[in-house]
């Protein structure tokens, strides 16, 4: 049976340590696929005309290359050299609503972030969005230091 890790990253160093910590998971437990996944945040409720929502939706989607192209991608394809199978994926919104939803989706056995105080994701690790996260997640989280 193949189990799933998804591995929130934030594109600094304190995700670099989620991702080394999930590729050891991964080489102990032998067939397992890893799951990369970069939240941008982004607050649904916002009112604005039909102008800057298409802004809007361009801005997103610049982020969604920006973010593959610069985190997730090289990060697989770490994976991939270190003969690890892994996907990745970038998703807009609450990053802790966004990474259970991935984990669900994907049939995840366990979530792996990063807490530290570079910034972005890490910024927020122990912040409302990882006690989201540890606290509504349907499978175990690990919180790496």
């Amino acid at each position: 049976m193949t189990a799933t890790l998804v591995v929130g990253l934030d594109g600094h160093g304190s995700g670099e340590r989620a991702l080394a910590h999930a590729q050891h998971l991964a080489k102990l437990i032998g067939d397992c696929d890893l799951v990369i996944a970069y939240i941008v945040e982004w607050s649904p409720f916002s009112f604005q005309t039909p102008e800057e929502n298409a802004e809007r939706h361009k801005r997103r989607e610049e982020e969604i290359s920006t973010a593959l192209e610069r985190v997730v991608n090289p990060a697989v394809e770490k994976l991939k050299a270190a003969g690890l199978n892994a996907t990745g994926i970038v998703r807009h919104g609450d990053v802790a609503d966004a990474l259970i939803a991935i984990s669900k989706e994907k049939n995840a056995d366990q979530i792996v972030v990063s807490r530290s105080s570079e910034g972005g994701f890490a910024k927020r690790i122990f912040g409302s969005s990882t006690s989201n996260l540890v606290m509504s997640a349907t499978v175990p989280v690990t919180v790496v230091g």
